[in-house]
């Protein structure tokens, strides 16, 4: 070992140079596959239709697509993660999806190609995702892991405040195809130096200076493999409530403008109503992760997203003001924002780090499906009855039923070391 390693200080859990880690997980959630696409959609929808005469339908179920991808490629990434560390990957991963959302701009007209780029870019991106940022940062925090989390999450509420209107802003002077090139260099041009310059993860004999080098790894490393977690009865009760709360969360954020609009909001006013929703999750994000830190986590969870599910049931109310509506609006945001630190969190401390990236991207597969069915549901529900009621209550009484299940998980373990 070179005399610099001993030198040098080595990091404790909780230590200040993990707040470095943690910007650097926060710019990698936010130019990665989840918030990108998510939020340009619906800008580029109205483009693409006009140019190619494809429906909306067509069009948003670019969305399910990714989403179907994921379930499947997210657990081979969290192996992927284990097996090579969360650093390389996310340096793969960033460059590829930034030119696989670049190709976009290549469209000509056919939905096959359209589907194809998005089953490339979810495949290609899949490195980007919440598995590859949360691993680290839950490595260099124990006592500030909730805060540390959701800090590093609020890089999606960051991406759907700016990129809407830069991506507005762009296609209005250039056209969608320079946007569709512009928002895809991000990750490269921005995603990629920052990651290379401040993301690591805990190096062998950096959790503990005062244990032998053999020792830290085992510290970092403390918890149960992917086989063992499936024989633990609380994965599954995580699983079935996640179900429940991924559907709900997911399900109204797409077809919220439509909401509004069949309660006779103007346009203007449902864009002066949604405005809060970005600002709502990065709220969620801080205050949630605050909150983990002091709590138990499921206790937590049953209070938060008592907000969400009170916001999908005053979406119903028959006197629908611009008030309740933004309230209803910043509830669902709130609750949105709050839903991958749990997860992280909770990963963490029941299962540990061990197996952390396979563990979670097995999760992110029911999430996944959940928040690819919930949208459609939402939608179908509306073409047959042409009206949100039913489907907002029950996303309601989803959230509530999740939020329930996960008080069966019980007190944190004591996790083995490897």
């Amino acid at each position: 070992m070179r005399q610099s390693d001993f030198s040098r200080p080595a990091p404790r859990p909780d230590d200040p140079r993990g707040w470095a880690v943690v910007v650097a997980a926060m710019v990698g959630v936010a130019l990665g596959l989840s918030p990108i696409p998510f939020y340009t959609i619906g800008m580029l929808a109205p483009q693409l239709s006009a140019e190619f005469g494809w429906s909306f339908a067509a069009l948003m179920a670019s969305i399910t697509v990714q989403s179907g991808v994921v379930m499947i490629a997210s657990p081979l990434a969290g192996i992927a993660i284990d097996r090579f560390g969360a650093r390389p990957v996310a340096l793969v991963s960033l460059p590829l999806f930034g030119l696989s959302f670049m190709s976009l701009a290549l469209s000509n007209g056919s939905l096959t190609l359209y589907y194809a780029q998005w089953v490339i870019m979810a495949v290609l991106g899949v490195g980007t995702l919440s598995a590859t940022w949360t691993r680290v940062v839950t490595q260099w925090f124990d006592k500030w892991r909730g805060m540390a989390l959701g800090l590093a999450s609020c890089g999606t509420g960051i991406t759907g405040f700016i990129i809407k209107p830069l991506c507005a802003h762009l296609i209005e002077t250039h056209g969608w195809r320079t946007a569709v090139v512009v928002v895809g260099c991000l990750p490269i041009v921005v995603g990629v130096p920052v990651v290379a310059l401040l993301f690591r993860e805990m190096a062998r004999g950096d959790a503990a200076p005062d244990k032998p080098l053999e020792a830290a790894e085992e510290v970092v490393q403390s918890g149960l493999t992917l086989a063992e977690a499936a024989r633990d009865r609380r994965l599954w009760i995580m699983a079935g409530a996640f179900l429940f709360i991924a559907f709900a969360l997911t399900a109204p954020t797409p077809n919220l403008e439509n909401i509004l609009k069949t309660r006779a909001f103007t346009l203007p006013q449902i864009g002066e109503i949604t405005a809060a929703f970005g600002l709502s999750v990065i709220a969620g994000r801080l205050i949630g992760g605050w909150l983990l830190d002091r709590f138990w986590a499921p206790l937590i969870a049953l209070v938060i997203l008592a907000f969400p599910a009170l916001g999908c049931w005053l979406l119903t109310s028959s006197a629908l003001s611009p008030l309740i509506a933004t309230l209803a609006v910043i509830s669902l945001g709130f609750g949105a924002g709050f839903e991958f630190d749990l997860l992280a969190y909770l990963i963490s401390r029941f299962f540990g780090q061990r197996h952390y990236g396979a563990i979670y991207g097995c999760f992110y597969a029911v999430i996944a499906f959940a928040g690819g069915m919930g949208p459609v549901v939402f939608g179908y529900v509306f073409d047959r009855i042409g009206d949100y009621t039913i489907a907002l209550r029950s996303g309601s009484a989803c959230l509530v039923v999740g939020a329930v299940l996960l008080l069966a998980m019980g007190a944190y373990p004591k996790l083995s070391e490897k």
